[in-house]
């Protein structure tokens, strides 16, 4: 920190915590509502979206990961090649489960997974 050691902050200090007790006057039990005002429907609606959009993504990738193992494995390539994009497919295509079912938080970390498998795979190219 820069500042002097004799600049004066007891005022902004004291006026953070009177807003501070007035927003717990305001909502004495602290539970916050993010969705307050919201329509229920809408949240369901984005909750939809995030499951067709994880699934639509990994089924993407899952299809375009076995084509490129197809195609390595056609040409002449170290059998790790292959391999590597076959396994990135492979958990690509249980994220593509999991965002149908409703996990896309884990469904996003297993498709990052799987395309990090596969990148790896084409550094062995």
């Amino acid at each position: 920190m820069s500042g002097r050691a004799d600049s004066d902050t007891d005022g902004e200090i004291a006026d953070s915590e009177a807003t501070a007790a007035e927003d717990e006057a305001d909502n004495p039990a602290g539970a916050d509502d993010p969705a307050e005002g919201e329509d229920p429907a809408e949240g369901e609606e984005d909750a939809r979206r995030a499951r067709w959009t994880a699934a639509g993504t990994g089924a993407a990738l899952t299809l375009a990961g076995l084509a490129a193992a197809l195609l390595r494995l056609a040409r002449s390539a170290p059998a790790l090649v292959p391999a590597a994009y076959a396994g990135g497919a492979a958990v690509c295509a249980a994220a593509a489960v999991l965002g149908s079912r409703g996990r896309t938080r884990r469904a996003l970390w297993l498709l990052i997974a799987g395309v990090m498998v596969m990148a790896l795979g084409d550094q062995f190219d």
